[in-house]
């Protein structure tokens, strides 16, 4: 790996703005909305199961758009699919805020979180791949860590923002924050500078990958070793947020310790995220991929044998800070092996396993609780971490020659 002068002098401080200050916009829209979305459905008069359904229409709609996700990137560029993302995401929001008004209020609620997972789609991969050409490799890690940083803290601090509003503006006013926060980070995406397009040591421009089959089949090996990484990792993450607040339930804490105990470990989580990215820079991905999977697999293999407060405290707690040192994991090892010729269609591929694991980990924890118990339900997903680190340690350094660095 080379390294130029211009190289060397850049600083993540010179493109913070424009690269992470929409991220935390939209991630503040979105988070504002998270907690309200089945109360929303409910005063509609949804069901607690068709509430919980419009919930995770989000998910659903991100999971599923990740392809197209690809195409749109290509065809518009980074920064005009991050600007449009950003503003059809509010307009979803500022729909749903006249649901209660209208006649059959549950469809456009629907219709409008489906919306919102799909803008997210090709918000975050769109801005994954900026980032991957606008950094150099050397601060590649540090630049997505912190993204993931980014994101985190904006979806802890939307909730309370939400909050505030809704004092005075009711249940909608949720709505309205997450309209101003997607609305200003469309209109801050605006400052994005454009990219130049690589060129091959000839010279000339790089090509452009012919089709989405022809990137699947050529990075098959990465898909199904590192991608499998990362969709346990996906799964091991998901399912955590879950088994806190159960686990919390199981002993017969209140929702206030309950949210205690959650918000103390997403605070850990968002602590830890810079200097984990500067440790993959300069030691290696491995350094943080096997680490922070390990940590979180014996961390929850340990949640069972606790029985008060302070034990599940303390076992989230390692949780979390097994979770923010893998903030941005997911996004650095897909810029290290995607190519440069096809990038999107390969991130969005990426991005389809990822949210795929995402997806999948909660509803294996729910099978697993619903015929046998809880207890074998977090053990499994435990075990999801130590398979991880498993991947991990064995495909990282096999496939390191597939990095385009």
């Amino acid at each position: 790996m080379t390294t130029t002068q211009e190289d060397q002098n850049f600083t993540l401080r010179s493109i913070a703005v424009p690269a992470f200050g929409p991220a935390l916009l939209f991630c503040i829209g979105e988070g504002a909305v998270l907690p309200v979305i089945a109360l929303s459905a409910r005063d509609l008069g949804a069901s607690v199961a068709v509430s919980a359904l419009i919930v995770t229409l989000i998910g659903l709609g991100s999971w599923l758009f990740n392809i197209p996700a690809s195409l749109i990137t290509m065809r518009f560029g980074e920064r005009w699919a991050i600007v449009g993302a950003g503003a059809v995401g509010a307009l979803a929001l500022g729909a749903a805020a006249f649901a209660p008004q209208m006649e059959h209020g549950i469809w456009l609620l629907a219709a409008a979180m489906t919306l919102v997972g799909m803008s997210a789609s090709v918000f975050n991969l769109a801005r994954q791949k900026y980032l991957t050409e606008a950094v150099p490799v050397m601060f590649r890690a540090r630049a997505l860590s912190t993204l993931g940083g980014v994101t985190r803290i904006g979806i802890f601090i939307g909730p309370f923002i939400g909050a505030g509003v809704m004092q005075f503006a009711g249940i909608s006013g949720a709505y309205w924050v997450g309209f101003v926060g997607m609305m200003a980070a469309a209109a801050l995406s605006l400052t994005i500078p454009d990219l130049v397009a690589p060129a091959t040591s000839d010279g000339g421009p790089i090509p452009r990958a012919s089709t989405l089959r022809n990137v699947a089949t050529s990075h098959a090996g990465v898909f199904l070793s590192v991608g499998f990484g990362i969709l346990l990792l996906s799964a091991l993450r998901a399912s955590r947020q879950v088994v806190i607040p159960l686990w919390a339930d199981h002993l017969g804490m209140d929702a206030t310790q309950a949210s205690l105990i959650y918000g103390l470990s997403g605070a850990i989580d968002m602590l830890v995220f810079y200097p984990a990215g500067k440790l993959m820079d300069r030691k290696g991905r491995q350094w943080v991929a096997v680490p922070s999977t390990l940590i979180m697999g014996v961390a929850l293999i340990l949640i069972p044998f606790t029985g008060g407060f302070v034990p599940l405290l303390l076992v989230a707690l390692l949780i979390g800070f097994g979770n923010g040192i893998s903030s941005g994991l997911i996004m650095t090892l897909g810029a290290d092996f995607s190519p440069d010729s096809g990038r999107s269609h390969f991130l969005g591929i990426w991005r389809f396993i990822a949210d795929s694991g995402a997806t999948g980990g909660p509803v294996l924890l729910s099978a697993l609780t619903a015929a046998i118990s809880l207890a074998a339900g977090v053990w499994a997903t435990g075990v999801l971490g130590f398979a991880a680190a498993a991947v991990f340690a064995v495909a990282i350094p096999r496939l390191k020659h597939r990095r385009n660095y």
